[in-house]
């Protein structure tokens, strides 16, 4: 079998692995109780479960083993950072922001169950990732937990997810250019990604200083992984991705995809994957989940 066969093997053990963990790790975190919470817990057990890409997750794994820390450690990590995630989902498709009936091929939580529920199982699962960060089981030293726990506010807050959601809001009213596209995007998208990167550096007590290289592959695999879905947006099948597709298209706002043309579009995700991967040069074999998660957002269809 040739390299790029085996890394590709590899790649689709490692995803179904931690899929199959995010499921265990939800399926304990949100046992439903024998009273009137049951219908919400129903619901972050529906949109959290059974489905999704797990990338983040997949991203703290795939760190932290650089660094040899304990799996069951990490899986909490990764269990934080997949509760924000589908937190900004469950959010994300309400009516007062994208109103989509779909997500990962599922009816979305506000159609499935109710608008005021989505808002609860949403606000439910972002406490729920600082719970999980602040337990001692995620890590013995607690200035380690600490520093979790502020990266990933700081990830999803103003600065990050949460801000650039609101640039998204305004790009359908204003003229966005491509260093404002960009900007809302590193912050939208790339903020979440970047912990997941940066926790696996945490966890292993890796010095600010010995970081850069992981922060350089994480803002360009960041940005690469936007474009790819741009790309699919416009160019892919709605059954394979789960979701309404053309959405940017038809509410006018600018994307990578509209500023570049698709060729370049491509282009600049190939050459953003790239330099991901030799951000990674100062690592031997054992960063190769990375660089093959790399080539991965270039290769997906969903």
């Amino acid at each position: 079998m040739s390299a790029v066969g085996q890394a590709s093997l590899a790649l689709g053990a490692a995803l179904r692995d931690v899929a199959e963990e995010m499921d265990r790790q939800f399926d304990r975190l949100l046992a439903v109780p024998d009273d009137s919470r049951a219908e919400l817990y129903q619901a972050m057990r529906h949109a959290a479960m059974g489905g999704g890409k797990r990338l983040r997750p997949l991203l703290v794994f795939a760190t932290a083993r650089l660094f040899g820390v304990d799996r069951a450690c990490t899986a909490r990590v990764a269990l934080a950072v997949e509760c924000i995630h589908v937190y900004s989902l469950i959010h994300d498709d309400l009516p007062s922001m994208d109103d989509d009936d779909t997500r990962r091929g599922k009816p979305t939580v506000h159609r499935m169950f109710d608008e005021a529920t989505a808002v609860l199982a949403g606000d439910c699962l972002h406490a729920l990732a600082f719970e999980v960060l602040a337990h001692e089981a995620t890590h013995r030293d607690p200035f380690v937990r600490s520093e979790l726990i502020a990266a990933l506010a700081h990830a999803s807050g103003p600065a990050g997810m949460a801000g650039g959601q609101m640039m998204d809001l305004k790009a359908e009213s204003e003229s966005f250019d491509l260093p404002a596209v960009t900007r809302l995007q590193a912050m939208k998208t790339g903020a979440l990604i970047g912990f997941s990167v940066e926790a696996g550096a945490i966890l292993g007590r890796l010095s600010h200083e010995g970081r850069r290289g992981l922060h350089g592959y994480a803002h360009d695999l960041g940005l690469a992984f936007q474009i790819a879905d741009d790309i699919l947006d416009a160019t892919g099948d709605e059954a394979s991705v789960g979701k309404k597709l053309r959405k940017d298209g038809e509410q006018g706002k600018e994307t990578f995809l509209t500023l570049l043309g698709l060729e370049r579009a491509r282009e600049q995700a190939e050459l953003l994957v790239a330099q991901a991967i030799e951000h990674l040069h100062g690592y031997g074999e054992e960063a190769d989940l990375l660089r093959d998660i790399a080539r991965f957002v270039l290769e997906r269809d969903r």
